[in-house]
């Protein structure tokens, strides 16, 4: 058996400092084997940095999946090629090679689409892009992110592919949704939620995003401050029948005891 451990949405600061106060305590508790994390709005909220890149490796994060503020910060451009544990939405407009992260010794591959509706710079359908990947690792196990704002277009992504894959997650909204389940021997949820300051719009703070919408007033993006949570899923795989046996949803406030 293999058990995964994936955090959605990593917002900034506070997202990143209830991952390094709990990380090792849950993988612990749970017996965590690979510890996966969208990280797309790690650094201030939006897109990565090398510097919190390796922050996040040394908290205990194996693999990282991105979304469409992946190259918000040009600092990426510095590192995202050289290093194999990063992948961002196969079918997002970009200017740099990404493939999908391999797990050779586990045969695992993790994938991650974004969706089309209501999302930019989306090149392709997540269906043909996914369609190509499964074509080309036919005898992997398959892990995906599907970075969308339509849970129609999630929940429609994961009955088309729930008998060729194990497990499909859906990120970009922040909110963790609760329809968590295992069909077919894959195991899905529409959203993970996120890790980030848990009074909040998303993430931000709440007076700026309440300026723009009551006064049309746009201030300056802003992270909101105060205590965070963190959200995300324990699933199990079983190796030897290529099935998703179990899924948790994981809930968390910064001053919880684990």
């Amino acid at each position: 058996m293999i058990k995964i451990l994936y955090l959605g949405d990593i917002v900034g600061s506070s997202g990143r400092r209830i991952i390094k106060k709990h990380l090792s305590s849950l993988k612990q508790k749970y017996a965590i084997d690979i510890v996966i994390a969208n990280a797309e709005n790690a650094a201030h909220g939006k897109g990565m940095t090398k510097k919190i890149y390796y922050q996040l490796c040394e908290m205990g994060i194996d693999y990282f999946t991105m979304g469409n503020h992946t190259f918000s910060k040009p600092d990426i451009y510095q590192f995202i090629e050289q290093v194999d544990n990063m992948t961002v939405p196969l079918n997002m407009e970009k200017s740099v090679e990404i493939s999908p992260i391999i797990i050779e010794n586990k045969k695992i591959v993790i994938s991650n689409v974004m969706g089309e509706i209501f999302m930019h710079n989306t090149i392709n359908s997540p269906f043909e892009i996914m369609e190509s990947v499964l074509k080309q690792y036919p005898d992997y196990m398959h892990i995906v992110d599907i970075h969308g704002e339509a849970t129609s277009e999630k929940i429609a992504f994961f009955y088309h592919f729930k008998n060729r894959v194990q497990l499909i997650v859906g990120t970009h909204t922040h909110v963790q949704t609760s329809d968590e389940k295992i069909v077919d021997g894959c195991g899905y949820i529409t959203d993970l939620g996120m890790c980030g300051t848990y009074h909040s719009v998303l993430g931000r703070d709440i007076e700026e995003i309440l300026a723009r919408f009551l006064n049309k007033q746009r201030l300056p993006y802003k992270i909101a401050e105060g205590e965070a949570i963190l959200h995300g899923i324990v699933a199990e795989i079983d190796e030897i029948n290529k099935q998703c046996v179990s899924i948790k949803k994981i809930k968390i406030m910064e001053n919880d005891q684990i």
